[in-house]
């Protein structure tokens, strides 16, 4: 029998909202797996998650970045209508923003492979399915994290784990304004570029149509099932 993920999609959300909803559903199946483990069954089980969500403008700097990375002063990003947190996932500083789709899979590894290296390199394989259906030739740079085309990133990627459920994820470049990454080393990489889906293929892409192929590649990859929900997510925590 397949393992199921839901899949819920946010909209528009500030990112410390999405973030505090991330660490509430990890919270939320490590106690539910901790449970099990006692023997203290829960009369509701709940499955992996996958929360599609786009941000306002904002710089994110992960535990192990330098905040020089960031070459605007915080003080200055007013003037770009963006804002900085420093988070607690892997990986150096990063822009989310409109046009771009943040996947956010919050997933007990312990039902499917305690490998973080294999879990990076599923999702990078999702992206590069996702970025072929448009023409567009991505794969792998070794010893870097995310998916290219070239030397242009298209997609990041930085998570968080905590007893084996996964949160954070990747950022595709969809329609996304690229001049925000010139106020930044994106995720600490001088030499390359960045790019986006619409950039490489000269035409504004479908965003709801990108999610789908990405949730079809993702139940492929990961040989799991897919359930999209319509309710809200805030009806679990």
């Amino acid at each position: 029998m397949k393992r199921v993920i839901d899949v819920y999609d946010l909209g528009h959300s500030p990112y410390r909202s999405a973030w505090d909803l991330q660490k509430s559903v990890q919270k939320l199946l490590i106690d539910q797996k901790r449970a099990i483990r006692d023997g203290n069954t829960p009369a509701q089980l709940h499955n992996d998650q996958l929360l599609f969500v786009e941000h306002p403008h904002v710089y994110t700097l992960g535990k192990s970045g330098d905040s020089s990375h960031l070459l605007k002063g915080v003080n200055e990003l007013a003037g770009i209508q963006a804002e900085y947190v420093e988070i607690d996932r892997g990986g150096d500083i990063t822009y989310h923003g409109p046009g771009q789709i943040v996947g956010y899979p919050i997933m007990d590894l312990d039902n499917h492979f305690t490998d973080i290296h294999k879990y990076l390199r599923y999702l990078e394989e999702i992206i590069i399915r996702t970025a072929a259906e448009y023409g567009v030739e991505a794969g792998r740079i070794d010893g870097l994290t995310g998916v290219w085309s070239g030397d242009q990133k298209i997609c990041a990627m930085g998570i968080r784990c905590s007893r084996w459920v996964t949160m954070h994820g990747f950022a595709l470049n969809v329609n996304t304004d690229l001049s925000y990454f010139d106020h930044i080393v994106p995720c600490g990489i001088s030499d390359k570029k960045v790019s986006s889906l619409s950039k490489l293929t000269g035409r504004t892409i479908d965003e709801t149509e990108v999610k789908q192929k990405i949730i079809r590649h993702f139940g492929d990859v990961f040989g799991v099932e897919i359930r999209v929900q319509r309710e809200t997510l805030n009806a679990i925590r």
